[in-house]
């Protein structure tokens, strides 16, 4: 072992001294010839002798070509040198780890950089990217919102006139991206015992048993994947993160997420609409006391106007379905939105820090909204911003039909039937710790608007990670809107952009519009047949 080891300290010493011996050679050969003063040679042939002065300049040109000539010779005779000692020390590595005598600290010499640094690479792409942390962003309109996706059905924000709000995936590579993601997800899921972080209770999972996904792409990092599998009890569910930075995919984390007991707080604001608030109650009832039962409601009302109406629903609601998880909190002052959700949110009492969803009377919820409320909000870390389905108008939407079908089917997400209400942000799930540390809502803002915009511009200047998403389980009646005239006109402008987005969609609007044409037309036709 010794002399192989002296063999390896012979070969290395004998570079070293090969590399002095050319760094010798280059200070002697290499150094500027010491030659007649200039001053000499110009005064020989006269102060004003031009061909003196010329062949002056003319011997300093050459000396300095001859410089430049040895000087890049002995670089490449440098470089010759030191690339046939690298490559006899990599033999010499090669065939000592071949007989097993290269200790375990010099193996990274005989390495190949390129993987490593690919890895390495990898990896300040996910750190980059806004994967398990949130970003700071300038405005609103910097948050890159996420797609939802099932199996069968992917829903997105970005629509334009081709594009649906709800669409099967139309491109190859579309459907083949969502396809590899389930795999690999399903692989891993399924996978060796290595996987220990998962494989408790270890069962099989099949495609069936994927409920919903996110996923977003920042185009200078890489795609992002959310992925959330049924689990082993009603409650018990599976979500991996997945992100692929523009490279193979890589495991970010797996985890078990358990909800059974993970109550939502819904905080209301209400002023009149009494028979608004009946048919949400009709909602409450079925969604949350029926199916979920891990919620509570807390309405804050403004005025005394119907007071005594909605008082009778919550009794009745109590008398029917013992249900009492209702907290009524009774404001004498004019309206406004972001002072009812303050107060609602401060009311909370119990020592548990509640999830929160800030909702609106005309809001319809489904049990699977109240999973994603859940799964997508975060202590110290996420809160949730859904973008919800704004309906359009039943009459102009059904106006072939002598009356509109019941509200059960009318939830369908369609082109013409409704849009994505992507510059909303006032239906959010969010915990109470963070609302209060972000300060909550401006209290200075009265009535309508804006409020909910504020409060989400905070959330995007925090580290706290904005999870923005369309939401499939989260619905906008129509109804008639007034655009009060005491309204800023900020606010009165914002009021009527809604007012006109939440008729009908484009092209039932041009129906509308080129009606008398189209009638014409038709007329036209006929008389010609």
């Amino acid at each position: 072992m010794f002399k192989r080891w002296l063999g390896l300290g012979r070969i290395g010493g004998f570079g070293v001294l090969v590399c002095c011996c050319l760094g010798l050679v280059y200070i002697l050969d290499c150094r500027p010839a010491v030659g007649p003063n200039p001053q000499a040679l110009l005064w020989a042939g006269g102060a004003n002798s031009r061909e003196g002065y010329m062949a002056l300049l003319q011997e300093s040109e050459d000396s300095h070509r001859h410089y430049i000539n040895s000087l890049t010779k002995q670089i490449a005779q440098l470089k010759d040198a030191l690339q046939e000692r690298t490559q006899q020390l990599q033999e010499s590595l090669e065939r000592a780890k071949t007989k097993g005598v290269l200790p375990l600290g010099l193996e990274s010499l005989h390495k190949a950089p390129e993987q490593n640094d690919l890895k390495e690479f990898f990896r300040s792409q996910l750190n980059q990217a806004e994967v398990s942390a949130g970003l700071k962003f300038s405005s609103e309109y910097a948050v890159i919102p996420f797609d939802t996706f099932t199996l069968r059905r992917v829903y997105q924000l970005e629509t334009g006139l081709t594009r649906h709000p709800e669409e099967r995936p139309v491109r190859k590579d579309r459907r083949d991206e969502l396809l590899t993601t389930l795999e690999t997800a399903l692989h891993v899921l399924n996978g060796p015992q290595q996987h220990s972080d998962i494989t408790a209770g270890k069962r099989t999972y099949a495609p069936s048993d994927f409920l919903q996904g996110l996923t977003r792409t920042e185009r200078d990092r890489g795609t992002v994947y959310e992925m959330l599998f049924k689990g082993g009890g009603v409650h018990d569910y599976t979500r991996l993160v997945f992100f692929r930075p523009f490279g193979p995919m890589m495991k970010v984390k797996s985890e078990r997420v358990d909800t059974a007991n993970l109550l939502i707080n819904i905080i209301l604001p209400l002023s009149k609409r009494a028979d608004a608030f009946r048919q949400f109650m009709g909602n409450f009832r079925k969604v949350c006391i029926n199916q979920d039962n891990v919620v509570h409601l807390t309405v804050v009302y403004f005025g005394r106007d119907q007071i005594d109406q909605v008082k009778a629903i919550l009794d009745r609601t109590t008398r029917e379905t013992r249900f009492r998880n209702f907290t009524l909190i009774q404001m004498n002052e004019e309206f406004s939105r972001g002072r009812g959700l303050e107060v609602g949110a401060r009311a909370w009492k119990r020592s548990q820090n509640a999830l929160l969803f800030f909702c609106d009377v005309d809001i319809l919820f489904t049990p699977d909204f109240l999973t994603s409320c859940r799964l997508n909000a975060e202590p110290g870390k996420k809160v949730y911003y859904p973008v919800l389905f704004s309906q359009y108008n039943p009459s102009l939407i059904y106006s072939n039909l002598t009356q509109p079908p019941p509200i059960e089917q009318q939830l369908v997400i369609q082109k013409d039937t409704g849009f994505w209400r992507d510059f909303g942000f006032g239906m959010t799930c969010q915990y109470r710790s963070d609302f209060l540390n972000i300060g909550g809502f401006d209290r200075s803002i009265k009535g309508w608007g804006l409020e909910d915009v504020h409060l989400y511009r905070k959330y995007l200047h925090s580290k706290l990670m904005v999870i923005r998403s369309p939401s499939r389980g989260l619905f906008h009646f129509w109804h008639e809107k007034h655009c009060a005239d005491e309204l800023t006109p900020d606010k009165y402008k914002m009021c009527m952009q809604t007012k006109a987005m939440s008729e009908a969609s484009h092209g039932r609007l041009g129906e509308l519009f080129f009606k008398q044409q189209i009638e014409d037309h038709l007329r036209a036709q006929n008389q010609r047949s």
